[in-house]
């Protein structure tokens, strides 16, 4: 069931950051909750790593080469970049002051290093890390998606495991054992923090009669 938009000309629009082991079904829950809200888009990233297969470069990632990424990062229009896989991943940075201005929720799919620059930048913004429901299934997942070569998985299941030590700084977490359950979850984290106080606009609040 579709959820109807909060009135957005009275709060500040808010940054949703989502992380999760590469395998453990973010993008699948994104997709779902968008289903929900559809008044939420997605930060697009820009990357240096080539497309996959059904991925399109505008929709999923905006794909660019490392010296127009680096043309980016010296003019400092990243909020946050990382080094991830041998790869350069960054998130545009006017995107998300526009949508904070505008009363526009936007979610980030990002990396741990990158949730932690998007939450020093951003203070008020929001990080949920979505767990896969074991090691065991994360390396089924990985494998099933037939992308990567089984050094690739391995160390994307050594990856994992750090990253997974990092949950202790997000301010929630999801375990993905089934989407439905999860996206139930997400849905509930994203109504509390709707409901905050501390994101109205005090100067458009009208004292109640």
């Amino acid at each position: 069931m579709k959820r109807q938009p909060s009135p957005l000309s009275k709060r500040h629009g808010i940054i949703f950051i989502l992380s999760a082991p590469s395998g453990a079904g973010k993008t699948t829950l994104y997709n779902s909750l968008r289903e929900i809200y559809p008044d939420i888009r997605l930060s697009l990233s820009c990357t240096t790593r080539a497309r996959r297969r059904g991925e399109i470069s505008g929709r999923d990632y905006r794909f660019i080469t490392e010296r127009q990424f680096d043309a980016l990062k010296r003019r400092g229009e990243f909020a946050e970049w990382a080094h991830v896989h041998d790869y350069f991943y960054g998130t545009p940075k006017k995107p998300l002051d526009r949508a904070i201005k505008a009363g526009r929720d936007i979610f980030l799919d990002i990396d741990v290093q990158g949730a932690q620059k998007i939450k020093h930048a951003y203070p008020e913004a929001v990080a949920v890390f979505v767990l896969p429901p074991s090691m065991a299934e994360l390396k089924r997942r990985l494998s099933a998606r037939g992308t990567d070569g089984r050094a690739i998985i391995a160390r994307r299941l050594a990856n994992a495991r750090g990253e997974i030590g990092e949950i202790i700084k997000y301010d929630y977490y999801v375990v993905n054992r089934e989407v439905g359950a999860a996206v139930k979850s997400l849905s509930a984290i994203v109504e509390a923090e709707r409901a905050r106080t501390s994101r109205v606009r005090k100067w458009l609040v009208e004292p109640l009669r």
